[in-house]
């Protein structure tokens, strides 16, 4: 047999984790704070259902969602994208800068096969998402840590990495960032517009969590201060809608829109089309704000359960971020424990998370006192169980 591509090297050591981490979903015994999935009782079931069956039955849409699509979209999805997640965030756009994607990956990786040659350099937030800095590299880019705190890029730090070494793309996951749960403030989001515009390097801004906020003030997104066509805004509807269903989007100007629908074309032709018509039906019926609503109660109340089983079983010198939204807080443990070490003794007591070491780019000092932690996808009974459990194995490493 042949040897596998040396890009396979980049993936090892998460890919590792993250197989544990779908495996440990199936087994009973285990609770599982590592994964980013919303709560399975937000879904949409009953509404799906009576719209599949609507759909399906004579004079409606089965043909349509069983058969070739567009590889841009199903026309009817990206003008709810355009009227109902982009137009309240003050971005008014034409569908056809939008393209349709299978989930929110997809975007990132249309926008690396367009613009990423081996060699070239991707400016990252650190830390970042791991899947991301992943693409990135079997691109064969080099993505680069910048410095950030709670509020995101330090500006100074990052426009003079820009000019150092004069990136294809700065990288971005501006509200309720993964992992941190930290959100780039209002200035800086003008800032980070109008640096990609003053050094002609492109932002790309993941939002998948903007929507899944329960405190704090709603922000505008970077692309709302884009000006000259420099951000390209990649989101999904895996947290508003469905993970299952596979759906995203990306929305940029011009050629830029236009390379990505080629790629797209290349790669697997289109997006399902099932899945495209039950979600343009699902926001053309009026479902999407109720919807809304009930989803940001539930993990409110997921968010709120972890913080106060955090504050009451984690040992002194253990610390963790407050998210105002998202589904992720991100939990620091003194220096000298490392949490890639510790995952099989906590996995022994019934629980996975994700170590932080996995989020920082190559080359960076890895953070290994970090992990990522979910309050989505569990009840806040079993949430504060699994916080007891965890907080259990690290007094004993104190």
């Amino acid at each position: 047999m042949s040897g596998y591509s040396k890009r396979m090297d980049y993936m090892r050591g998460s890919a590792d984790i993250m197989r544990q981490l779908f495996e440990a979903l199936g087994d009973p015994g285990t609770i599982s704070l590592g994964g980013g999935a919303p709560a399975s009782i937000a879904l949409p079931v009953e509404e799906i259902g009576q719209i599949t069956a609507e759909l399906f039955a004579p004079g409606g849409r089965g043909a349509e969602m069983l058969q070739y699509g567009n590889p841009r979209g199903l026309a009817d999805l990206r003008q709810v994208v355009c009227d109902h997640l982009l137009a309240p965030k003050g971005i008014h756009a034409d569908p056809k800068n939008v393209v349709i994607t299978s989930g929110g990956l997809e975007g990132l990786y249309l926008t690396a096969q367009v613009f990423l040659d081996p060699g070239d350099v991707v400016l990252v937030e650190s830390p970042t998402f791991v899947q991301t800095l992943e693409t990135f590299q079997l691109m064969e880019a080099r993505p680069i840590a910048c410095e950030c705190d709670k509020d995101g890029f330090v500006l100074d730090k990052l426009e003079a990495d820009i000019q150092k070494y004069k990136p294809k793309l700065i990288y971005v996951i501006p509200t309720f960032q993964n992992p941190s749960g930290n959100t780039t403030s209002a200035p800086r989001r003008k800032a980070l517009a109008e640096l990609g515009a003053k050094y002609d390097v492109l932002v790309l801004e993941d939002d998948p969590y903007s929507e899944m906020r329960y405190s704090g003030e709603e922000l505008k997104p970077v692309k709302y201060y884009d000006k000259t066509g420099h951000v390209i805004y990649a989101n999904s509807f895996s947290k508003i809608f469905s993970p299952g269903s596979r759906l995203g989007y990306v929305y940029a100007e011009g050629d830029i829109i236009d390379r990505m629908y080629d790629v797209k074309t290349a790669t697997n032709a289109h997006t399902a089309m099932l899945s495209q018509v039950l979600c343009a039906e699902y926001f053309k019926r009026g479902n999407y704000p109720a919807h809304l609503k009930y989803i940001r109660e539930v993990h409110k109340e997921r968010r709120d359960a972890m913080m106060e089983a955090l504050k009451e079983f984690m040992p002194e010198g253990v610390t963790w971020t407050y998210p105002d939204g998202g589904l992720f807080t991100w939990l620091k443990v003194p220096d000298h424990i490392s949490t890639s070490a510790l995952f099989e003794e906590v996995k022994a007591a019934g629980v996975t998370y994700l170590p932080g070491i996995y989020f920082y780019a190559p080359g960076q000092p890895a953070r290994d006192c970090f992990m990522r932690i979910s309050f989505s996808s569990n009840p806040p009974e079993v949430l504060r169980e699994a916080v007891r459990r965890l907080a259990g194995v690290l007094r004993t490493k104190m």
